[in-house]
């Protein structure tokens, strides 16, 4: 479970995409419904991102695996302080993967890895409720080809875990007979995901599966994390549609 992407690249994505979720949040009506997120109001949204920084922190400086937090618990205070709280967040989870090293091991629902797992975590969680955050507040949502590459990447690093599972068991539903589903961004290497009787499996190179989406990296992204359905029309979709949807209803976190 390996990152494309190396420690500096990932703070630097950390503070561009939680930028991004300042500017879309910042200031606005806190009871502001989150369509991606349709049970919580922003502030809720806000409070979760802002509140899973700290906890990734806290379990990066202490080496132990930590409660999830409660998302309607967090208090991200009053809109008009919700940038400062958000970079706060952030800045804080960085200082602990640089003071404690991103090498060193810590507990994670996987099992050990290095602290760096709950960097890259945070990063693609917090660039996919950018969007979440965009889409609630008509903002523009952006996000470097590199970054949203990674996400993808760090997510089926998460499925094809057999431990993960235990956290998500919807995902065990993923097994299969050798099924293959493939992402492909343009041009570029795409993703292919093979189902096996264990857990998927998963390769970067040319895409070949029994159903393809094919579409911008972002959008594959937005795709993959249930974001946006395959008939938005940002994407295109080819082979076994119904093998697409199984995946999909399956894949979420």
């Amino acid at each position: 479970m390996t990152s494309t992407l190396d420690t500096a690249r990932l703070v630097e994505g950390l503070r561009e995409q939680t930028g991004g979720f300042v500017r879309a949040v910042a200031g606005r009506d806190p009871d502001t419904r989150v369509p991606t997120c349709p049970q919580w109001p922003l502030r809720t949204l806000v409070g979760h991102v802002g509140q899973e920084h700290r906890w990734a922190a806290e379990l990066v400086r202490g080496g132990e695996q930590l409660p999830v937090p409660d998302p309607w618990q967090a208090d991200p205070g009053a809109p008009d302080g919700w940038a400062r709280w958000l970079r706060e967040g952030a800045e804080e989870l960085i200082r602990a993967i640089r003071e404690t090293g991103a090498g060193t091991g810590t507990r994670t629902f996987t099992g050990p890895r290095p602290a760096a797992f709950w960097l890259r975590r945070m990063l693609s969680d917090t660039c996919v409720h950018h969007y979440d955050a965009a889409l609630a507040t008509d903002t523009a949502f952006t996000i470097a080809d590199d970054l949203a590459a990674d996400v993808i990447g760090e997510n089926l690093d998460l499925l094809s875990t057999p431990a993960f599972a235990a956290v998500r068991p919807a995902v065990a539903g993923l097994r299969g007979r050798g099924e293959r589903i493939g992402f492909r961004p343009g041009a570029a290497e795409g993703w292919v995901v093979t189902r096996t009787p264990g857990a998927p499996r998963w390769e970067r190179g040319p895409v070949e599966a029994d159903v393809v989406v094919s579409g911008a990296v972002a959008d594959l992204m937005l795709v993959f994390s249930r974001r946006v359905p395959p008939l938005d029309g940002r994407v295109t979709v080819t082979g076994d549609r119904a093998l697409l949807d199984h995946w999909l209803a399956h894949a979420a976190f």
